[in-house]
């Protein structure tokens, strides 16, 4: 493990536990060279596949699902925390219902669900991209069940 400060390849590790998500590792180590501390995590890589749309295949990435998440939660009241939540729970679906490869249409899926149970303005900004959604049209097909479930004035 390379120092982030001086870039020696000479530390030590001060501390390990399991992250607060519990799906990783984290370990906090002091480097022999600089004496400065920094903190790693580890997870465990799994060979997970996703299938995407057009018949590709390519690894199983969260961050790709944190990064979807962040966009369509842009300036909503979404914490950080809330976001690792959902790619956390979806992560943790797919691994144990899937052995070697999952859709990417699972995954969206799964998102979505718990999107729209969080705010409905960035469930609505999700589907709109992941739905590719054409014009107005496609909006109002996708809100007409929100609304039937809303009661009036919330």
């Amino acid at each position: 493990m390379k120092c982030p400060f001086c870039r020696q390849d000479n530390d030590r590790v001060i501390d390990s536990r399991a992250s607060e998500d519990g799906e990783a590792i984290r370990r906090r180590r002091e480097c022999l060279n600089c004496l400065r501390r920094f903190t790693t995590y580890e997870r465990v890589e799994g060979g997970l596949k996703v299938i995407k749309k057009d018949g590709s295949r390519e690894p199983f990435d969260r961050m790709k699902i944190k990064r979807g998440l962040e966009k369509a939660c842009w300036k909503r009241p979404i914490s950080d925390s809330q976001l690792e939540a959902i790619v956390s729970a979806v992560q943790e679906h797919v691994e144990n219902n899937y052995d070697v490869e999952v859709e990417s249409r699972v995954i969206g899926e799964l998102v979505m669900d718990h999107l729209r149970r969080l705010d409905q303005v960035a469930y609505v900004r999700f589907a709109s991209v992941y739905r590719q959604f054409q014009d107005v049209r496609d909006f109002v097909k996708e809100l007409r069940p929100m609304l039937a479930e809303t009661p009036p004035g919330r």
